[in-house]
């Protein structure tokens, strides 16, 4: 899929809301990937390169301490966005829509006026909240065929 990054919603924090957005910092990247390893493994590496990076193409959504949901970007390909998870529990209150959001507006930051949201789950969900549409082709990674073990 791809979304237009000039016609995005604007970044909002609910006022009832008890997490937050924010960049990953290095000192956390072995909590946050092996977070990720446990409840996200298949994203495992793609989360660690994007918490190498510097600044971090990594965005948390945190409570207290505790790690509710990620985000990547720039990690598989330049200009893609993911992958993305949030944990079933804190499912449903928006977490992972503002993950997309505050990753999408990084992007446009970065310069791109276009994201590519690679193998795109929610298809739906994407079209729905931020007009994406599906791009009429095979995924590029369809093209490649992953090392195996």
């Amino acid at each position: 899929m791809y979304v237009n990054l000039y016609h995005l919603p604007q970044v909002y924090q609910k006022q009832q809301q008890d997490w937050v957005i924010r960049r990953a910092l290095p000192l956390e990247k072995d909590r946050i990937i092996d977070w990720v390893q446990a409840h996200f493994p298949q994203w495992k590496n793609e989360c660690e390169v994007a918490c190498s990076a510097l600044p971090a193409n990594c965005l948390i959504a945190v409570k207290n301490k505790d790690i509710l949901g990620f985000a990547c970007y720039e990690t598989t390909f330049k200009n893609f966005f993911g992958p993305t998870g949030v944990i079933e529990t804190a499912r449903g209150k928006g977490i992972g829509y503002q993950l997309l959001i505050h990753s999408l507006h990084e992007m446009r930051h970065l310069g791109y006026a276009y994201a590519i949201i690679g193998d795109a789950g929610p298809v739906d969900f994407y079209k729905k909240v931020i007009g994406a549409d599906v791009i009429d082709r095979p995924s590029v990674l369809e093209e490649w065929t992953p090392l195996s073990k």
